[in-house]
């Protein structure tokens, strides 16, 4: 896998990023694969790596980069702002249709973990030259993740808080600054045990303005996920995930019109299906992309049946489809 660092503007913010390429040269223009880092997450966070690995030696460039105010990249720090990082999605498309190397008509979207593949979903729904995508634990409705990590009398004072930090920015222009891993979101047990992210952790300012929160609540890929039929939605989701709700992944399969494919995992846990399932799920995603990225000027679809796949992992012997109708 070959890496080099470009930069690219998102609204007159300067973004920096790792454009990734197969080893060995090639004489036709790749299909390429445009990835905003999850949740609190930079471009250079090594768990990106073998997806990177396979996707290249698959035949694919992928374009990682940071949001604007995150790792590398310009911007004011300290704001978690879906709005912001969708418009940086969509400028990192037109990067890719730029470059030599890649297809412009062969563009999909990889989301991992969280708002990552919440905003893949965004992305696509709003964008049409994003023509697959893969998005992996996926947050759907921003205040009801926001919700779970708390208790209700918790949930009530935070509220409470976010209404005097809103009306205190009206007052000053200026609000509170949190801890992001607490005041935003809360740290479950196994992140904190797993230290995932941990390489790029130090990266990540202390303070984020505690009214990035009410940008999350606000967030609903659930409300657009119908907009990327007919392009084709890979979900995957993990059993009893507690970072990330299974449930989450169920209503964006259900709301998405065909093509679409769930995969749901068991016995795992959210960061360790990253590891656990790697195989297979780099397969599922590998062939996903061979089968809805290919361009031929001539296009036609068939409407009279529903392109409709669930898939379980573990699954001894095969990895095959439960349900197809």
């Amino acid at each position: 896998m070959r890496t080099e660092r470009v930069e690219f503007y998102s609204d007159g913010v300067l973004l920096r990023g790792l454009l990734r390429l197969p080893d060995a040269p090639t004489s036709e223009p790749l299909p390429a694969i445009v990835q905003g880092p999850g949740w609190l997450g930079l471009a250079e966070q090594q768990s990106y790596v073998p997806w990177h690995e396979g996707l290249t030696a698959a035949g694919y460039a992928v374009l990682v980069f940071d949001y604007r105010g995150f790792g590398r990249s310009e911007g004011e720090r300290g704001w978690v702002r879906p709005d912001w990082q969708l418009e940086d999605w969509l400028s990192a498309v037109t990067y890719l249709e730029t470059r030599p190397e890649v297809h412009p008509r062969r563009i999909g979207a990889l989301g991992i973990g969280g708002t990552g593949g919440g905003n893949a979903i965004l992305a696509a729904a709003v964008d049409p030259r994003i023509r697959a995508v893969a998005a992996q634990s996926v947050v759907a409705d921003g205040a009801d993740w926001l919700h779970r990590m708390r208790r209700e009398y918790e949930w009530v004072a935070y509220l409470q808080r976010l209404a005097a930090d809103r009306r205190r920015w009206v007052r000053e222009g200026t609000g509170e600054r949190v801890d992001p891993r607490e005041g935003l979101m809360v740290e479950t047990p196994e992140r904190r045990a797993v230290g995932h992210k941990r390489d790029v952790d130090d990266l990540i300012p202390r303070e984020f303005w505690l009214r990035s929160a009410d940008y999350l609540l606000r967030y609903r890929p659930l409300d657009h996920v119908h907009q990327i039929a007919p392009r084709a939605l890979l979900i995957t989701a993990v059993e009893d995930d507690v970072v990330t709700p299974e449930d989450h992944a169920l209503q964006l399969y259900e709301r998405a019109g065909p093509p679409k494919k769930l995969i749901r995992q068991t016995e795992t846990t959210h960061y360790r299906a990253y590891t656990d399932n790697f195989a297979p799920l780099l397969a599922e995603i590998v062939a996903w992309y061979d089968q809805y990225l290919p361009y031929t000027p001539i296009e036609s679809r068939t409407t009279a049946r529903t392109d409709e796949q669930v898939v379980w992992l573990p699954r001894p012997n095969a990895i095959a489809s439960a349900r197809e109708a």
